[in-house]
C-alpha cells in the first residue's frame, strides 16, 4: 500500500505491517484513503481527527445545497377571480425560492363536458406567472388537467412573458 504522512507527503510503498509499524512510532493510526486505488493509499492520521474533518466537510457541503421541491397549486374550471388572484401570488412566491409549480385543475361530475374552460383557466393562470418555462404542457390525468412551470434560469427568451406581451 501507498503510504502518505499527517502532511500528506508520501512516505513509499510499504506493507500492511510496516505501515502499523509505523504508525505505533508516531503513535497515530493507519486510515486507508483511497481502497480501490492500485496500490491503496493509505494515510498515518488520527482518527479522530479525520473523522472530524469529514464530518465538518459534510455539513459544509449541506449548507450549500438548494432544497428543490414540487410545489403544487389547485384551481378550478369556474374560479372566482379573488381566488385565482390568491393562487397566483403563492405561485409567484414557489417560483421566486427555486420551486418547480405543479399545476392542477380539478373537475368534478358534469364538469368534464366542459374542459376548455379548465384549459382557459390553466393557461391564463401560466401566462400570468413571470419568469417562468413551460416544462410539461397542460395534458388531462383522469379528472385532472396538470401542467408544470419551472423558473427560468435564463431570464432572456421567456415564454410567458412573450405571451403577456402579445396579449
Amino acid at each position: 500500500m501507498r503510504l502518505l504522512d499527517e502532511k500528506g507527503v508520501q512516505v513509499g510503498i510499504v506493507s500492511k505491517l510496516e505501515a502499523l509499524q509505523k504508525a505505533k512510532e508516531f503513535g497515530v493510526d493507519v486510515v486507508e484513503i483511497a481502497p480501490n486505488a492500485k496500490p491503496p493509499v493509505a494515510k498515518l492520521i488520527d482518527y479522530k481527527k479525520f473523522k472530524y474533518q469529514e464530518s465538518k466537510k459534510d455539513r459544509e457541503a449541506k449548507k450549500n445545497v438548494k432544497n428543490v421541491g414540487v410545489k403544487e397549486v389547485r384551481l378550478r374550471p369556474f374560479i372566482e377571480q379573488h381566488d385565482f388572484d390568491t393562487r397566483l401570488k403563492r405561485a409567484i412566491e414557489f417560483i421566486e425560492k427555486g420551486n418547480q409549480v405543479k399545476i392542477n385543475v380539478l373537475f368534478k361530475g358534469r364538469e368534464l363536458g366542459r374542459k376548455q374552460f379548465g384549459f382557459e383557466v390553466l393557461n391564463r393562470f401560466i401566462k400570468s406567472i413571470p419568469g417562468t418555462k413551460l416544462v410539461r404542457e397542460p395534458r388531462m390525468e383522469g379528472r385532472i388537467l396538470a401542467a408544470m412551470v419551472v423558473p427560468d434560469k435564463k431570464g432572456e427568451g421567456n415564454a410567458t412573458e412573450e405571451h403577456t406581451a402579445t396579449n
